[in-house]
């Protein structure tokens, strides 16, 4: 290392040659290759981290998936609830069996059934007599020929004379 003088007299610097410039450098470079020196594991780690996070969003997105199925078939329990429900109060007030009943609100249901009820009208159910308005008498008198050949059978399958 020498230094030298300037035409002023003044001292311009340190001259160095290649190999000491050399050398400078290299320490240079090993003080900041020793601060990094962890790079490569912290980059690992980072990664892994990374993996990590990843694999437990997708935990919670399936969680988050589940809920939303559970919440959605509850609320569709809840309506069918609220259909039954709606359904036997009204058949309760009208006398119109559930099983005819249309509508999921108790509003619906009312109207519908109030549709029912008009549309049958107050006219009474036709009475059960059974077959005999069919067949005939059981003498067979009167009838056609056909009625006392149906209470001639009649009378032999169920014993009546």
């Amino acid at each position: 290392m020498s230094e030298q003088k300037n035409d002023n007299g003044t001292e311009s610097g340190k001259t160095f040659t290649q190999a000491e410039l050399d050398a400078i450098v290299e320490k240079r470079l090993e003080r900041e290759r020793a601060k990094y020196s962890d790079y490569d594991s912290l980059k690992d780690k980072a990664a892994k981290f990374d993996q990590a996070e990843e694999a437990r969003k997708s935990e919670l997105q399936k969680a988050q998936e589940s809920a939303a199925t559970l919440t959605a078939q509850l609320q569709a329990k809840d309506k069918e609830l609220a259909t039954i429900k709606a359904r036997s109060k009204v058949s309760a007030e009208t006398g119109v069996p559930e099983a005819l009943l249309a509508g999921e609100t108790e509003e619906d249901c009312k109207k519908y059934a109030e549709s029912l009820l008009k549309w049958r009208g107050d006219a009474p159910a036709a009475p059960n007599r059974g077959v005999d308005h069919l067949l005939g008498d059981k003498s067979g008198k009167g009838g056609t020929e056909l009625d006392a050949a149906f209470s001639a059978l009649r009378d032999s399958l169920f014993g009546e004379k």
